[in-house]
């Protein structure tokens, strides 16, 4: 079941909404993560599972994006919070079955798994939401690419306003990082997501209530980019930090 989410006036005991790792910078290689933008916006970092060598250069623990077999990953890698995957639609279905114990899969991964589909070039209408209810029916997180535009987002988020799974995002900037808030937001309220993500008001994400906003945080899990000070900073122009208020 959905969550309706209610806007409150401003008052000066008001709190901020509850950001904290909001954001995920994704880094090209073990040498960018001990140099990575920090602040309780930011979540674990994300490293490709190839570049992570003998470790990330970090103790902290990682995204890792799956680009080659789980079970060739090097030994001695930080804790991960998180695979990511890329696939097609072709390939849906053996994404998935890395999460499933079984003949074919003798060591699921070990950490929680985010999917992210590229569509076919004939996919059709609706293929968005097929495909998160697929993934998140497996007990993974659907994935939403960055640059979606508004139908496949509206299509997608129909089926995570309603379902517990939790979804990721990437954003190629902060713009598009506020748009993938609002749109949330506008899911779980029962407005129209396809205008909230075109003209997102980011005044709906920052005043929302802090219970509110916790449990924007329980559908929206975080926000991948590459960009992190620009977004951090297009962000926070707005109100949305992960700092409270006085």
């Amino acid at each position: 079941m959905s969550t309706l989410l209610t806007l409150q006036p401003p008052t000066p005991n008001d709190r901020q909404p509850p950001f904290t790792g909001l954001l995920s910078q994704r880094c090209p290689d073990a040498a960018a993560v001990p140099h990575r933008r920090l602040g309780a916006i930011f979540g674990p970092p994300v490293l490709a599972a190839s570049a992570l060598g003998s470790g990330s250069g970090s103790d902290d623990s990682v995204v890792v994006s799956l680009d080659v077999a789980p079970d060739t990953l090097a030994s001695g890698v930080p804790a991960v919070a998180r695979f990511d995957i890329d696939c097609s639609l072709e390939q849906l279905d053996d994404a998935i079955e890395l999460t499933q114990p079984g003949e074919s899969n003798p060591h699921p991964l070990s950490a929680p798994l985010a999917v992210f589909v590229a569509p076919d070039d004939d996919a059709e209408a609706g293929w968005a939401a097929e495909v998160a209810t697929r993934i998140a029916d497996a007990g993974a997180h659907p994935g939403l690419r960055e640059g979606a535009g508004p139908d496949e987002v509206a299509d997608f988020l129909a089926v995570l306003a309603h379902s517990d799974a939790g979804f990721v995002a990437r954003a190629t900037s902060g713009a598009e990082a506020m748009a993938i808030l609002a749109a949330t937001v506008a899911a779980l309220r029962g407005d129209d997501v396809r205008a909230a993500f075109v003209a997102p008001d980011p005044t709906r994400v920052a005043g929302l209530s802090q219970d509110a906003a916790e449990a924007l945080r329980t559908v929206l899990l975080s926000i991948e980019v590459d960009d992190a000070e620009e977004a951090e900073r297009h962000l926070a122009a707005h109100g949305i930090t992960a700092t409270a208020a006085p």
